[in-house]
């Protein structure tokens, strides 16, 4: 789940109810070409670019999970904020990516519905032909929805979950989160977090032609947890996944035994088998000493801009004065 917050449902949600099985098939992703190594080097902003609301507001405890996209000549920032009680999503617009004008909500959760009262936030925005989707976790069992906006302002929720959880014994039997989508080719993929009965949390892959209809890849999951003191033996979340250089990259969050949370770095040609590379990236500041996690890229030329959660509490879940930051990995020369 989330990330910051994306953690936060599955851990925090207690009664798992069996949600159906929903469909299976083998596919990759269309193939990269592979080439020379690569080395990146991290940079970040010393400052956090999204800070908390204040006392009262509806993002005044944690505001992580962003998803950034470009509309036009302005960035618009799809951000998760909590306040105690419930996490939603909320707009933030800038004309250069650090400077940032929040917009208020878009997304709360519908206690009359699938989602429930506790979440509809630490999603994924893509735009297409249609205009903008929006792929968010919300339910118990945490499953994946779909909101659609022409103008990132006001939404429309697509109606039940299009990413249910898996079927008994599965490896995301007990839900699915933090979904990542991007266009590959002439389809739509969608890497995830899936949990299983033994609170596992690794990451999967599904595939779509229209992004309403998922199908589940087959041999999930495509990441598993780190050896034993591995940053990330704990849990694997919030992936975020570009093309460049003759493969597709994979930013994911790493929890360790204490909670800490870093990044990670894997790469792929297919999509569906990954190589974990060494670097790993830790928060350099007080703001994000504890907790670095759900990153979401644009990459251009050599460089790739990583918005990305922080905190300075060691926490799974919310609570860890939750902040956004802005960061670059650049191709070293």
């Amino acid at each position: 789940m989330k990330r910051g917050a994306r953690y936060a449902p599955l851990l925090a949600l207690g009664s798992w109810l069996l949600a159906g099985c929903g469909r299976y098939r083998d596919f990759t992703l269309p193939e990269q070409p592979g080439g020379p190594s690569v080395n990146w080097q991290w940079l970040a902003r010393a400052e956090p670019v999204l800070t908390r609301g204040a006392q009262g507001e509806w993002d005044a405890v944690d505001v992580l999970n962003p998803s950034v996209i470009r509309q036009g000549d302005a960035y618009y920032n799809f951000f998760s904020g909590y306040d105690g009680r419930a996490w939603r999503t909320g707009l933030a617009v800038s004309g250069d990516g650090v400077t940032w004008r929040k917009e208020g909500q878009i997304l709360s959760p519908d206690p009359g519905a699938w989602e429930g009262a506790a979440i509809a936030a630490n999603g994924a925005a893509i735009s297409d032909d249609s205009g903008i989707l929006y792929y968010y976790q919300a339910g118990d069992p945490v499953r994946i929805g779909l909101a659609r906006s022409t103008n990132g302002h006001q939404w429309a929720k697509n109606g039940p979950p299009v990413l249910p959880a898996g079927p008994y014994g599965s490896w995301d039997e007990r839900g699915v989160a933090d979904p990542y989508v991007i266009r590959a080719g002439r389809g739509y993929y969608m890497f995830y977090l899936g949990m299983d009965r033994a609170r596992r949390q690794r990451l999967g892959l599904a595939e779509s032609q229209d992004g309403v209809r998922w199908y589940k890849l087959r041999i999930n999951p495509i990441l598993e947890l780190g050896e034993y003191g591995a940053f990330d033996e704990n849990g694997l979340g919030e992936p975020a996944v570009w093309a460049m250089r003759g493969y597709y990259w994979m930013l994911y969050t790493g929890r360790d035994r204490n909670e800490m949370r870093r990044l990670g770095l894997a790469r792929s040609r297919d999509g569906v088998r990954w190589q974990k590379l060494p670097m790993v990236i830790s928060g350099g500041e007080a703001w994000d000493s504890k907790v670095i996690c759900d990153p979401t890229v644009i990459a251009s030329g050599d460089r790739v801009t990583v918005w990305f959660g922080g905190g300075d509490v060691a926490h799974p879940a919310q609570n860890i004065h939750g902040q956004i930051g802005l960061g670059e990995l650049i191709v070293a020369r």
